[in-house]
């Protein structure tokens, strides 16, 4: 999907690529049986209005756009919502097939362009981050050769095969890009957000010459290098993607920690014992003997019962969990319930903290034995916790009425 900004300055251009890519969000479930993952809520809203929020701080923008193949009615209430939040235009473009990444661009160029824009940012659904935007838009400003500015940061040699890996001199050019390469390449990897000029729109459009589908990653960027038109922005603050339903619960530590830092008006600081940053939606229902946190979001009308524990979790809307239940390092479907005394426990994720430039490993649900890989406990939609039951490492698919504990397995 794509998104566009507000202004005669800058486009931003946003685009779902797991949409394009993964268009049922597989990695995502069961969650996203539920909402499109672009709408999931972390930390309080959905993923994609935390990038909206931080391009709002930019002053020239002048629209949004949200490109994929998702049907334009999942997006409807979202977007009428943001338009009168951010008081800024936003409109969905819908394909009837997969383009690549860059083929959308190239199909509606015309409504992308029909407002003059000087430049567009890019930005895959799946990232999310501390964005320097503005930053990369004065960069671009300053480098008039530069058609395109890329966002990188750094992995370790190990990871960084997993990545776009770009090769950048000591001003910043980019002098090779290699999509996902088979051996070691660069430490340096591309962030999924770019920041291109408008003209480039039309060397789009001579690169697919007929393709169904054009791609930055292997069509665009590896030519690109080659021209001395192509540019890094190189950050070191908080970067990440969303592949998995495990990297939603990474992200909305951080996403929560850049509530503390920038807007702490919107943690939650009273009426049960509060440890670290917490979320909790105005219409839920918190019991004051309750302990919560850190780390932890609770949605629209959940009620949270007496001497209940949560740390380190998502709680959906309209979740119920009973007095006395635990849950930790866990995500609560939206309507589930958990039983009284019940425990809902899954394992803790994140980078390895001794590793400099450790990214999140967005591994397989299965390893290479078979067995079920550690990871947090997700409840789908609807699911009800007896009481005093323990439910370890367990993934449970929604409308699941369980009679007993389980442990480390996929609950169909």
């Amino acid at each position: 999907m794509d998104y566009l900004w507000p202004c005669h300055y800058f486009w931003l251009h946003y685009w779902f690529q797991h949409a394009l890519l993964d268009f049922k969000c597989t990695r995502f479930r069961p969650l996203s049986l539920q909402v499109p993952k672009p709408l999931f809520p972390i930390a309080g809203v959905p993923l994609i209005e935390h990038h909206i929020s931080q391009l709002c701080q930019l002053k020239d923008l002048n629209e949004i756009f949200l490109m994929g193949f998702y049907p334009a009615e999942q997006f409807a209430e979202f977007i009428e919502e943001s338009r009168r939040r951010y008081n800024v235009k936003i409109g969905y473009i819908e394909e009837s097939a997969s383009l690549g990444t860059a083929g959308g661009l190239v199909l509606f160029k015309d409504e992308l362009l029909k407002d003059d824009p000087k430049a567009l940012f890019i930005l895959n659904a799946d990232v999310c981050g501390d964005l320097p935007v503005s930053e990369m838009v004065k960069d671009l400003d300053e480098k008039p050769e530069a058609k395109c500015l890329i966002l990188t940061t750094e992995a370790t040699r190990d990871q960084s095969i997993n990545f776009g890996s770009v090769v950048i001199d000591q001003h910043g050019k980019v002098l090779h890009y290699v999509d996902k390469p088979t051996t070691f390449v660069s430490t340096h990897i591309s962030c999924g957000i770019y920041l291109i000029r408008a003209s480039m729109l039309q060397e789009l459009e001579k690169a697919k010459n007929g393709s169904t589908q054009l791609w930055f990653e292997t069509d665009i960027f590896p030519n690109l290098a080659s021209t001395s038109a192509f540019y890094a922005f190189h950050t070191t603050r908080w970067w990440s993607q969303t592949k998995t339903a495990a990297a939603a619960l990474y992200a909305n530590r951080h996403y929560l920690r850049l509530y503390r830092e920038s807007c702490p008006e919107r943690l939650h600081h009273s009426g049960a014992e509060i440890v670290g940053d917490v979320y909790v939606d105005p219409t839920a229902e918190i019991d004051p003997s309750s302990k919560i946190g850190p780390n932890v979001s609770i949605g629209a009308k959940a009620k949270i019962g007496a001497g209940v524990r949560i740390r380190e979790s998502i709680i959906l809307p309209e979740c119920v969990l009973e007095e006395h239940s635990i849950v930790l390092h866990s995500i609560i479907g939206w309507r589930s319930i958990v039983g009284k005394w019940a425990r809902v426990e899954g394992t803790p994720i994140a980078p390895n903290p001794n590793i400099p430039f450790a990214k999140l490993d967005n591994k397989p649900l299965f390893n290479t034995d078979g067995r079920l890989n550690p990871s947090l406990t997700i409840l789908g939609s609807d699911v009800h916790v007896p009481h005093e039951q323990v439910i370890l490492n367990s993934v449970v698919l929604p409308y699941k009425d369980l009679s007993a504990s389980y442990k480390n397995q996929i609950i169909l």
